[in-house]
């Protein structure tokens, strides 16, 4: 039996965002400090509004308005995505670290896909 969903804090799309949001921090903080208001804010604010945007579409008052915000969430995580790309050419990450990332993010990505087209149904 699922487990009953009480708050946004029980979705695992919302569990699972917090995971990239940490782990992108964490990777960003070996980034150069001349990047601190460049690609490394972008990552940070990035990680930090797929959580947030999955939180605060849990509370609006109507469906179409969740499944907006998720859709803004799923959003956020393509720009990480691409976002850690250009990390990884610029040098500012290995490749052995995008490959520790890639599937957090991609998990994070499909359990959010799966809410949005749960919604949808």
């Amino acid at each position: 039996m699922a487990k009953q969903i009480k708050s946004y804090r029980d979705l695992v799309a919302w569990q699972k965002a917090f995971e990239v949001g940490l782990a992108v921090y964490g990777a960003t903080k070996s980034f150069p400090a001349d990047e601190r208001f460049g690609l490394t804010s972008q990552l940070r604010r990035g990680a930090v509004a797929v959580a947030s945007n999955i939180a605060e579409g849990y509370g609006r008052a109507s469906r179409s308005d969740y499944l907006r915000f998720l859709k803004i969430a799923r959003g956020a995580l393509y720009e990480i995505e691409t976002q850690l790309l250009f990390a990884k050419e610029l040098g500012y990450m290995k490749q052995d670290r995008l490959n520790k990332l890639g599937p957090i993010v991609d998990e994070c990505g499909r359990v959010l896909g799966g809410l949005i087209n749960r919604l949808t149904q």
